[in-house]
């Protein structure tokens, strides 16, 4: 039998909502990132201007989403008495699985010939700029007090 406070069926962090929010803004600016880079891509240099522009954008994205995905996932296991190692395991994880998922994809990508470079560089900046924003906005906005998740004694 499994020790039930490794379970993650704790009561969610009120940070869960900005990592949320902050997921859903990064998917929509992904697709406009996307459609944008993708018609000034195919306008400049044809359909390679395209496929460089969506994996440009989609590279972003799934690093971004990744963070932090891995973040909420780790808030699930918020009230356990390991919280502190489980949420470094788990967000320090998914950071060196995403480094070694970009080195592989510079690898893969490298010197492809249905890959415009600098289409693809730019993606990547706009959409970096972008989900750095979302971040900033996102966090600026939330309105969350520094004590969020206190329980004060005789409190419900």
């Amino acid at each position: 039998m499994t020790d039930p406070t490794l379970r993650g069926d704790y009561p969610k962090p009120a940070a869960n909502l900005v990592f949320s929010t902050i997921l859903k803004w990064d998917v929509i600016l992904a697709v406009v990132i996307a459609i944008v880079g993708g018609v000034v891509g195919y306008l400049v240099v044809g359909p390679n201007g395209v496929w460089s522009a969506l994996i440009g954008t989609g590279m972003v994205l799934v690093f971004a989403g990744v963070t932090s995905g891995s973040i909420l996932v780790a808030n699930r296991f918020h009230a356990s008495p390991i919280y502190t190692t489980l949420f470094f395991v788990i967000v320090l994880g998914s950071w060196i699985v995403k480094f070694v998922l970009f080195i592989v994809l510079v690898v893969l990508l490298r010197g492809q010939p249905w890959l415009n470079d600098v289409v693809l560089f730019l993606s990547i900046v706009a959409a970096v700029l972008g989900t750095l924003v979302v971040d900033v906005v996102v966090v600026a906005r939330s309105r969350m007090s520094y004590a969020s998740d206190v329980r004060l004694p005789g409190g419900q």
